[in-house]
């Protein structure tokens, strides 16, 4: 069942650039699939590790800025920065793990937020390299390809190969320590598992996927500035993750396309967006507290069962009239 509806929504995404009435859509589309990505980098850590991050958005803007000054300011090729953007974004991450994890809980939480701001102050102050608030443009040489319908499937492609390689991940012994280490360290500590260099893999991880999205996002915006830096960004990500489902493999792309929407279709109509944002999310923490993608599956199950429940009754009314 899961096998059919993973096809199914597979092919709906690859056909769905012929649905779409125009580039905007498609545009739309794209962010969702980046935003996505971005919000399961926060997933690893928040969903499977047990640790809330609010510095996210410094890995995507590490790799980001790393990508349009390799190529943009130096000239080097889109691959050569790619491959500078990984490097360097997943080193970032190395580091500051190694500062963040010293530290558990709420304070955990705000030695991200502090990491997260001390990027976005040094992408704000070095004006010499970053451009200040004016941020970095980039023209159509600088990167992989200006082809809208080219950037959808380089993201969806991407998107795919990150999704089967985080679900290998999860189903190893090693995601199986992960998920142990967040539900009873003190008994994984016992076991003789070494709780911090577990904690401090999944850390790693995350940064490394939430690097690859900050390298998708110069290429479908061709622009970086410190606002893709900013705490915003990655509260956003963590309500995304909320939304669709903390701790399951494709509840943050739900989650994502839930507040990608809003902030691009529902902004065209209403400057009031976020207090529609605010009431979805209500909605969902009264409905379906467990997220959008676990509580759509449990509605259905509900339904499912009550069909099954009075499928027999029915069939037995009609073989024996009388009963009525």
């Amino acid at each position: 069942m899961k096998s059919a509806v993973l096809f199914f929504l597979t092919a709906i995404a690859c056909i769905l650039p012929f649905l779409l009435p125009g580039n905007f859509y498609l545009g739309i589309a794209t962010q969702i699939l980046v935003y996505g990505l971005f919000a399961v980098s926060v997933n690893i850590l928040a969903g499977y590790g047990g640790m809330v991050s609010l510095g996210h958005a410094g890995f995507l803007g590490v790799a980001a800025y790393t990508y349009a000054v390799t190529s943009g300011t130096y000239g080097f090729s889109p691959w050569t920065a790619v491959g500078a953007a990984l490097v360097i974004g997943t080193a970032t991450a190395a580091v500051f793990g190694l500062i963040a994890l010293r530290t558990s809980g709420l304070s955990f939480l705000m030695i991200t937020l502090a990491l997260g701001q001390i990027v976005w102050g040094v992408a704000f102050r070095y004006t010499d390299l970053t451009n200040g608030d004016n941020g970095i443009s980039l023209g159509r040489g600088t990167v992989i390809s200006s082809d809208p319908l080219t950037l959808y499937y380089v993201c969806l492609a991407v998107l795919a190969c990150v999704m089967i390689l985080l679900a290998a991940f999860i189903r190893s012994p090693l995601g199986a320590a992960v998920k142990g280490v967040r539900d009873q360290p003190r008994r994984m500590s016992t076991l003789g598992y070494n709780t911090w260099t577990i904690r401090y893999i999944a850390y790693i991880v995350s940064g490394f996927v939430a690097t690859v999205s900050g390298i998708l996002y110069v290429q479908i915006f061709q622009f970086i500035s410190p606002h893709a830096l900013s705490l915003t960004v990655s509260s956003e990500a963590v309500l995304m993750v909320i939304a669709g489902g903390i701790g399951t493999l494709f509840g943050p792309l739900f989650g994502a396309g839930v507040v990608v929407l809003l902030k691009n279709v529902a902004s065209a109509y209403t400057d009031r967006w976020p207090t529609l944002l605010g009431c979805i999310f209500l909605f969902i923490i009264i409905a379906m507290p467990e997220g959008l993608l676990p509580g759509t599956r449990r509605i259905l199950a509900g339904l499912a069962s009550a069909l099954r429940k009075g499928a027999p009754r029915t069939a037995s009314l009609q073989q024996n009239p009388r009963a009525r």
